[in-house]
């Protein structure tokens, strides 16, 4: 399924989004493009939670007015044990959140952890902050949230 960019009817597009998931047995609601993802946020229909190391946020660029709730920690990227908890602290159970990493593959295993944890419309940022490694080992070239010229910034 190609996930459409979002025009009007968001609640049956995210049915759809959350639909397809549940078909496709995923652990989570399903994937959205940073474009969906970054339109939700601005709306304030739904709540960016940046997954991704406090390092990364600082030296890479983050999303203005995101939430940060680390999936891991430090350089090594030592997984967050309170990651759940730390989540339920700053979101409700029960509204849209969208879950950003750096490529969309954190932001995942995040995503089925606060499902498993009660968190019933939790969604995954296609692609993520930076995208993919291209073939020259860089990321942001073809596809991310920086590569979707949407907003960011840098400390």
């Amino acid at each position: 399924m190609t996930v459409e960019l979002l025009t009007e009817g968001t609640l049956e597009w995210l049915n759809e989004v959350a639909q397809h998931a549940k078909t496709e047995q995923l652990g989570y609601a399903g994937g959205v493009p940073a474009q969906s993802a970054w339109k939700l946020f601005s709306e304030g229909k739904a709540q960016l939670v940046d997954v991704r190391s406090a390092e990364e946020r600082k030296f890479v660029g983050h999303v203005p007015n995101s939430l940060h709730v680390p999936w891991a920690t430090g350089t090594s990227l030592t997984r967050n044990p309170r990651f759940a908890r730390e989540l339920e602290a700053k979101a409700s159970k029960d509204s849209v959140i969208l879950l950003l990493c750096r490529s969309g593959k954190r932001s995942v295993l995040a995503a089925e952890v606060a499902t498993k944890a009660g968190f019933s419309q939790v969604f995954n940022v296609l692609e993520g902050f930076e995208g993919e490694i291209d073939e020259h080992q860089h990321r942001g070239g073809s596809d991310g949230w920086r590569f979707h010229q949407l907003p960011w910034v840098q400390d």
